[in-house]
């Protein structure tokens, strides 16, 4: 007579076999005893054929001691994971009533039944054990752990280089490397994230018509650099600087021309080292988020911050990242529809106030009333904006309007996106913070290429009549790319 005892390994993939596993293991030594002496009583049987079974034997049950093992060591893991969790959800100081009136399950209450199972048939097949005092508890509690995964950086890179030439008397024609935009983000947790723009550019600054600065130097700007905490989708706030949600353009194109159709930015979205005559950058605090209305998909901007600076010399940098040169602050109100009647259509509006204190004249009052209508899609894009600039001067009757718009269409035909441009600002000669802009108006012609995913060409025509000046006929090629 010979007897066999077989276990099954794909019991253990079986959502019963674990449980029957775990209650049989404390009978397997009385089985091989069993299964020993009656080999012994069967003198017909030579023991060394026996004796290959009972090896096999044994090895299966050291086999299954060390699944078992492994068992017990994932469900200390649990228990770990348990631990942090009720951590995690315990009331903190600070915490509503309401929070701390319902506090968290013990793990011992909220463990699967399987998992209850298998404590019971831990404790069945070892022996019990003197419970341990409440502070030796406290030396092995689980301390919080941060997750480093989830706080790492993802940066992504954007640049282009440019050839460009015209007729106006002074300039070159010469290649010239654009900005190298490296754009760094984080979520710091579920609710926070972290957000900036580095920029490498070279040439000299153009502060209101002032240029500033090495003509072949490089230099380094961090363009936007903020934190955000997201409540929901009705409330989100940030802190830091940002791009001012003037209009349109500035929130929907950024540090990098790879995004947008043409090689540069509308002239009344140029950023303020470049000539503009926004304040395109704030820093402050900024909150957004959805307003309830439905299919009509409304959403707010609100913000507050230093506004920008209006000193002499105008040499130095316009956004006023440290320092203010008022205590009153600027705001900014701005409220968009993204109707789901019409799927890429955007309307809305933005006001934005400042007091500027340019040196040697009074305080200046400066408004700005900004409307939008847009309609982009993957493959044709339609964008107007318009706006009116006001400056009025404290004390005085005087005041000064200076009106612009754009309007701007492309249609994709494959990997070409052929588009047009026009664009108009008349500003007044005696405007008392950008005097130099004056009148300006024409239109841009050209077309985009996308060479690859990631690469674009572009070759663009721009005229621009000037008031009391000749035009100026200008020609650009711009490859631009992200990586």
């Amino acid at each position: 007579m010979r007897t066999h005892l077989a276990v099954n390994s794909h019991m253990l993939g079986r959502p019963w076999g674990l449980p029957i596993l775990r209650r049989a293991l404390p009978f397997l030594p009385v089985l091989l005893m069993l299964a020993q002496t009656l080999c012994a009583q069967q003198a017909e049987a030579p023991p060394a054929a026996d004796s290959p079974t009972i090896q096999e034997l044994l090895q299966r049950i050291a086999d299954l001691e060390l699944k078992v093992k492994k068992v017990d060591q994932l469900e200390a893991r649990v228990k770990q994971l348990e631990g942090e969790k009720q951590l995690h959800t315990s009331p903190q100081p600070g915490a509503s009533p309401s929070s701390a009136a319902a506090p968290t399950p013990a793990p011992a209450q909220t463990a699967a039944p399987a998992q209850a199972a298998a404590q019971t048939v831990v404790q069945t097949a070892t022996p019990p054990q003197k419970e341990k005092e409440p502070d030796q508890q406290a030396d092995h509690a689980v301390p919080e752990r941060m997750d480093m995964s989830n706080t790492l950086l993802r940066i992504r890179g954007f640049g282009d280089i440019n050839l460009h030439g015209d007729n106006q008397r002074g300039d070159t024609t010469s290649f010239s490397l654009g900005q190298l935009n490296l754009f760094v983000t984080s979520d710091i947790s579920e609710k926070f994230k972290f957000l900036s723009e580095i920029i490498f550019e070279g040439g000299p600054d153009n502060i209101y018509g002032v240029t500033t600065g090495e003509r072949n130097a490089f230099g380094v700007d961090v363009e936007r650099f903020l934190i955000e905490y997201s409540y929901n989708d009705y409330f989100k706030v940030a802190a830091g600087r940002w791009h001012t949600a003037i209009g349109y353009y500035n929130t929907a194109y950024h540090h990098s021309t790879w995004f947008q159709t043409t090689t540069d930015r509308p002239f009344l979205f140029n950023f303020e080292d470049r000539g503009g005559i926004l304040p395109i950058h704030t820093v402050g605090l900024s909150a957004s988020g959805m307003i309830p209305s439905g299919r009509l998909g409304l959403h707010y901007v609100a913000e507050v911050g230093n506004g920008r600076a209006s000193r002499t010399p105008l040499t130095e940098e316009p956004v006023q990242n440290v320092i203010d040169e008022e205590n009153h602050k600027a705001y900014n109100l701005a409220i968009f529809a993204r109707p789901e009647a019409v799927r890429g259509l955007q309307v809305g509006f933005s006001f934005y106030r400042d007091l500027l204190a340019p040196a040697n004249t009074p305080s200046v009052n400066e408004n700005i009333l900004a409307s939008h209508a847009v309609f982009v899609r993957k493959s044709f894009e339609w964008l107007n904006e318009a706006m009116v600039i006001r400056h009025a001067l404290v004390g005085t009757t005087r005041t000064f309007n200076t009106p612009g718009f754009y309007s701007q269409v492309s249609k994709q035909f494959g990997s070409l996106r052929p588009y047009f441009r026009y664009q108009y600002v008349n500003s007044s000669n005696t405007e008392p913070i950008f005097p130099d802009v004056g009148l300006r108006h024409g239109p841009s012609i050209g077309l985009r290429y996308d060479a690859s995913e990631f690469v674009a060409l572009k070759v663009q025509y721009d005229y621009t009549a000037l008031r009391q000046q000749a035009a100026v006929n200008a020609l650009g090629l711009q490859i631009g790319f992200t990586f």
